[in-house]
């Protein structure tokens, strides 16, 4: 019902059940941030699915700034690895002290294991759009990028897939390493592949690192 809709121009938009709905949410609920990667590989139309799943995101000025480099050599793979052990040991060190031992416990990144490695860029030179939306806020093109990967990041896990988001990075080391024209800034590093384990809540709450905080604390009225 919904690929035919989207299908004609003229059709009506669709109606999406309760069911629908409750399966939507449970897919809310079971996204989780992989840092655990079986080496199985993933098949492609299953990566083209995932990154074409980030095209109908919203994006300032239907400028649709994000770019995406699949980074799958091993020179490029041990560049990002070296990365993120030298910005990771910088992080250890700026813990406090009686945060350290359990910081250096927690598995961050699937850079080792994870088949499929996508560096996601904004361009924020882009033409397209012609600067509608950014002259007030030009973030808004890396805001854009952001909702394109969340929406891969829910695409990946509807098909049994996980994503982890690598952040602790140093952003312009990856761009040089990486080769990209200098107007673009990384916005996320992501790690794509099965996942050895699944749960619900995420591991860094299960790790004891930091739990949820309930909505209505994120919440204010004015």
């Amino acid at each position: 019902m919904i690929a035919s809709a989207f299908a004609q121009t003229d059709a009506d938009s669709p109606v999406f059940s309760p069911a629908f709905r409750r399966e939507l949410e449970v897919l809310f609920q079971w996204r989780r941030d992989v840092r655990r990667f079986e080496t199985t590989k993933v098949p492609e139309r299953l990566v083209a699915q995932v990154i074409r799943a980030a095209a109908s995101a919203p994006s300032v000025g239907l400028s649709e700034p994000w770019r995406f480099v699949r980074v799958g050599s091993v020179a490029a793979r041990k560049a990002v690895v070296a990365n993120f052990e030298d910005a990771n040991a910088l992080a250890l060190a700026a813990q406090r002290r009686d945060k350290r031992e359990h910081y250096a416990s927690l598995k961050l990144a699937g850079l080792r294991d994870a088949p499929i490695q996508l560096a996601v860029f904004c361009d924020e030179a882009t033409q397209q759009g012609s600067g509608l939306g950014v002259g007030t806020m030009p973030e808004m093109r890396r805001y854009s990028v952001v909702c394109a990967v969340m929406q891969m990041w829910l695409a990946a896990r509807a098909r049994g897939l996980g994503i982890g988001w690598v952040s602790i990075l140093d952003p312009n080391r990856i761009a040089r390493d990486l080769a990209v024209s200098n107007d673009w800034s990384l916005v996320a590093y992501l790690c794509l592949g099965y996942p050895v384990e699944e749960h619900i809540d995420p591991e860094l709450a299960r790790a004891g690192w930091q739990d949820r905080q309930s909505l209505p604390d994120r919440v204010l009225h004015r």
